[in-house]
């Protein structure tokens, strides 16, 4: 394919037949050849064709082949000209990750990091169709939830209203819930406070490593420091949502005249009531996701005192994967489509808590079972993609060949030796997730970082993984 090295680890594919736009990869050469053996440039080219997109179809470093958008796709779209597209959010709508601080230090897991996992698991239902804590939400509560998120979960003592501080939008986005079907919030209402399957993780890790003292300091992390990761979204009521306007969209684009380059890629205007409804229930399922990952936080600390008597467990931060929001650069507003991509804004911007004013967002990049994770910063360069970074490390095997490739038990043992000890629902899960099914993390961190648009604060290393 015709690709042109525009910066360091910035790639240009001109724009050709239909595109509106060139297609840009953030990437090194082995990554991008990667992407090149499946759908990922295809799907790239094929979101540069939508109406209204601005600037370029972008690609993540950890981007590969999705649904309508590739996976690491990020597109700007003009608010009054261009489209809003499910398969640019995903079916995990703000499948996101957070991170707890801790003023534990390695050392003090030793002898206890087993029992931590145990309680965690016990506190937290995971595994596919898991059910959460809670009994079964009422129709009222349930459309609270939706239109409230994070401040829902909070107003019911799962946390503190400080932490809202720390998260993307405050937890709470636009929404309608009387724009989301009966069947989600059926799904929804029972699975609120529980982590899910696949990919999703409950993970003890520490800071192995610091590269900006200075930006750390700010953000409260320090050498050996005990942090959680949790990383879980919207569950079954943000899959419905999608799929249910997955439907009603099929007959959109004929009534407004769109072309479709893949029908995957059903889409409405921006202004029309069916991309304003589509747009409100989305936020109503990105509410669900704030309020679960807040309700697993509350939980995650009651399991700490369990163990280590009242530790001081704090949000550094809580970002979106999968979600469109109306966003501002150059000083016009934008639909944004992150599809597994995360925010990544810059110093002195408005939407930063003032705690990070002075530094930029905290990045919270997750690696895969038994391998590094990273907190980076958004920096300015960012600006060329529309304040965006990568959102982890990308799966580069399906999970169907991950099992046929690998066992639970054996990756269990390959994990212990490291000591790394992992909790799950079924083997199957672990062998799913192998650490080598994912693309290198070390290798996405150093792109963002050499490409401007992320640099790294610290590397953080596993203890103990609780899985979904």
């Amino acid at each position: 394919m015709d690709f042109k090295k525009i910066q360091e680890n910035l790639w240009e594919m001109p724009k050709e037949g239909l595109m509106n736009v060139p297609v840009r990869i953030f990437s090194d050469e082995q990554l991008l050849q990667a992407m090149q053996k499946d759908m990922t440039i295809q799907q790239a080219k094929n979101v540069a064709m939508l109406p209204g997109i601005i600037k370029a179809s972008i690609v993540m470093p950890d981007g590969h082949q999705g649904y309508g958008f590739p996976i690491g796709g990020v597109a700007a779209f003009d608010e009054k000209e261009g489209v809003i597209s499910p398969g640019g959010v995903g079916y995990d709508i703000n499948c996101g990750v957070r991170l707890l601080t801790s003023d534990l230090v390695r050392e003090d897991m030793e002898g206890k990091i087993e029992k931590l996992l145990e309680i965690i698991f016990k506190n937290v239902p995971s595994g596919l169709g898991s059910k959460g804590k809670i009994s079964r939400l009422s129709s009222l509560e349930m459309d609270n939830v939706l239109e409230l998120g994070a401040r829902w979960a909070v107003e019911h003592d799962y946390g503190d209203i400080k932490d809202l501080n720390h998260i993307e939008e405050r937890g709470e986005m636009r929404s309608n819930a009387a724009l989301i079907s009966p069947t989600a919030k059926k799904r929804g209402s029972t699975q609120l406070g529980s982590l899910g399957s696949g990919n999703h993780f409950i993970e003890v890790q520490y800071v192995s490593d610091i590269y900006d003292p200075a930006v750390a300091k700010t953000f409260g992390l320090f050498e050996g420091q005990i942090v959680v990761m949790i990383h879980t979204g919207s569950r079954g009521c943000g899959h419905q949502v999608c799929s249910d306007y997955l439907r009603s969209m099929e007959k959109v684009a004929k009534k407004f005249n769109i072309r479709l380059p893949d029908r995957e890629l059903v889409c409405a205007p921006i202004l029309s009531k069916e991309g304003q409804d589509y747009y409100k229930a989305m936020g109503g399922a990105a509410n669900f996701a704030w309020a679960n990952r807040q309700m697993i936080t509350h939980w995650v600390r009651e399991s700490f005192d369990a163990v280590f008597n009242t530790p001081e467990l704090e949000v550094l931060y809580d970002v979106a994967h999968n979600i469109a929001k109306y966003e501002k650069h150059d000083n016009k507003t934008y639909m944004i489509h992150r599809k597994g991509a995360t925010r990544a804004l810059w110093k002195r911007r408005k939407e930063l808590p003032h705690d990070y004013w002075k530094t930029g967002q905290p990045v919270i990049l997750p690696g895969s079972m038994g391998t590094s994770s990273y907190v980076l910063c958004g920096a300015k360069g960012s600006s060329q993609s529309f304040a965006s970074t990568a959102h982890g490390a990308g799966r580069v095997l399906s999970r169907s060949k991950a099992i046929k490739t690998y066992t639970g038990q054996d990756i269990q043992g390959e994990l212990a030796r490291k000591n790394i000890i992992v909790r799950a629902e079924s083997m199957r899960t672990i062998a799913e997730e192998a650490p080598a099914v994912y693309k290198d993390i070390d290798r996405v961190a150093a792109i963002s970082h050499n490409a401007g648009i992320a640099t790294r604060v610290v590397r953080l290393k596993p203890i103990g993984v609780v899985k979904g």
